[in-house]
């Protein structure tokens, strides 16, 4: 099996090409330093990625339909890279949780996530909505 990739590690942009060897290794040519070499057998054996999405606020907490710039959402994403074949799973984990006020950044929603070690955290601090009036 052989994958033509785009190393994305520098702006050089290199193509690679990327093939398992007869003994198991992954041979990459077309990379032009080592770390395209990394950046391929990663890509080849592991493929991971740093997934952002949001997640819903708490409905008691939630802003209503006046409240101008009011935010009913806060941003989250996994603190390290995800297993790519598992991200659909991650996002419905993500799109099912209710955070509840008040959140603050790098805070951890989902401690290993879907057992892999890595956790789901927000990205902005949302204080307690302010009191009625």
């Amino acid at each position: 099996m052989e994958r033509d990739l785009v190393c994305v590690v520098c702006p050089m942009s290199c193509a690679l090409k990327v093939r398992l060897g007869e003994d198991g290794s992954v041979v990459t040519t077309g990379n032009r330093c080592p770390r395209g070499a990394r950046y391929a057998a990663e890509e080849f054996l592991d493929p991971r990625r740093v997934v952002s999405a949001t997640a819903r606020l708490r409905a008691a907490d939630a802003p209503g339909p006046g409240d101008a710039g009011a935010v009913a959402r806060v941003p989250v994403r996994t603190s390290a890279p995800f297993p790519k074949e598992r991200v659909n799973e991650l996002l419905k984990a993500v799109y099912a949780l209710e955070v509840a006020l008040p959140v603050r950044r790098g805070q951890v929603l989902i401690a290993d996530a879907l057992g892999t070690g890595v956790d789901v955290v927000a990205t902005r601090t949302l204080p307690f909505p302010p009191p009625e009036t």
